[in-house]
């Protein structure tokens, strides 16, 4: 799938990385070993291409924490993805605060972690493409600058269809189904559009909204995929996929699609009354982005049938978001969109799921 996936395994106890190297054996990967945290940093300076971090919390000369936030700190780690290997999960708040992308309890199951490994490999090897197409345009403007419209064009293609593969990469851990990217897209420029917002504002929100929930790559499946109501504990740790996407495509400044997705996925959930999250942003602290992807996810999930529901029909949608308005909803884009729904039901009828296009997560009955 990729030229080569290089993984740094971190843990002081000998036998916990000889387990790690025989499950890991499947996946054709090089795996590189550490002892303690000052040991893989020593590795992250001799080795420039790792994929992955396994890293275990309690080692001698540099425990797990003090590694987490040295690699995120740094400028040219903190895009690494890092699974903490734990024996418990009460400290699943603070790794993430530090940084943490994932974390994988023991004992672990060998096919959970190869998934996990891989599903932030994707991430991590999108993510690098991303930048090298763009250096690589780049420099070529500089030496072709009679081509430069054709450059900027195929870039920007290019990072709408990362955009596309990433916000696919989060469904196909969710309950989403084939085109929900797609139609969230196109939806958003929809209400841009109506909502006066420039051509070129418009075309960054169609690109950037299908990463609205990227931050549930780093969510664990036993919460995302869990059929049941969440606990406290736990929809308090599904809410961190708002801060983990943010995280994800942050400090993305000369990115526009990518800088934009990082605030789409950040406040998404934040609401209107101020009752939202991660932050209780109220009314226009929320971004226009923020606002315009909420209203038209939730009609696009309320439209759509699910392992767990049926569609709704449209008069049924339309008064459930009416219900939202000056809660969840922004209230003059909500009338905007209301006012126009024959232009988004045509949309979707346009995007419309095929059978085969369904994600086969029959046992999911939550989303957030």
């Amino acid at each position: 799938m990729f030229d080569e996936v290089t993984i740094l395994a971190v843990d002081d106890d000998s036998m916990n990385l000889r387990m790690l190297e025989i499950m890991l054996s499947e996946l054709d990967c090089r795996l590189l070993k550490a002892d303690n945290g000052q040991q893989a940093l020593d590795s992250l300076e001799m080795e420039p291409n790792i994929d992955v971090i396994l890293l275990d919390l309690e080692m001698p000369v540099m425990d797990g924490y003090e590694t987490i936030k040295r690699i995120k700190q740094s400028f040219n780690w903190r895009e690494i993805p890092v699974i903490v290997v734990t024996a418990g999960t009460h400290e699943v708040t603070r790794m993430l605060g530090l940084g943490a992308n994932d974390f994988i309890s023991k004992p672990y199951n060998p096919e959970e972690l190869r998934l996990r490994v891989m599903n932030h490999v994707r991430s991590k090897k999108l993510s690098d493409l991303a930048r090298d197409m763009n250096r690589i345009l780049e420099t070529e403007v500089v030496k072709k600058t009679a081509a430069l419209q054709q450059a900027l064009e195929l870039s920007r293609a290019a990072e709408y269809e990362i955009s596309l593969r990433l916000g696919r990469a989060a469904e196909f851990r969710d309950q989403e189904t084939g085109f929900h990217t797609r139609r969230i897209s196109e939806l958003s420029r929809q209400l841009a559009n109506l909502a006066g917002l420039s051509d070129e504002e418009c075309e960054t929100l169609r690109f950037a909204s299908p990463l609205h929930d990227v931050g549930k790559i780093g969510i664990p499946d036993r919460i995302l995929l869990k059929p049941g109501k969440l606990d406290e504990s736990e929809f308090n740790i599904m809410k961190m996929h708002t801060s983990i996407g943010g995280k994800i495509l942050s400090d993305a400044g000369n990115y526009p699609v990518i800088d934009a997705g990082s605030i789409i996925a950040r406040q998404h959930h934040e609401k209107w009354d101020g009752s939202g999250y991660p932050s209780g942003l109220r009314g226009d602290e929320i971004h226009v982005f923020a606002r315009i992807v909420s209203i038209v996810d939730v009609f696009d999930a309320l439209s759509s049938e699910r392992p767990y529901k049926q569609a709704f029909p449209l008069e049924k949608t339309i008064g459930i978001m009416e219900e939202g308005r000056n809660e969840f909803f922004d209230p003059e884009l909500l009338d905007l969109f209301l006012g126009n729904t024959a232009a988004f039901v045509e949309i979707r009828a346009q995007l419309k799921d095929e059978p085969e296009e369904q994600n086969d997560f029959s046992d999911i009955g939550k989303f957030v």
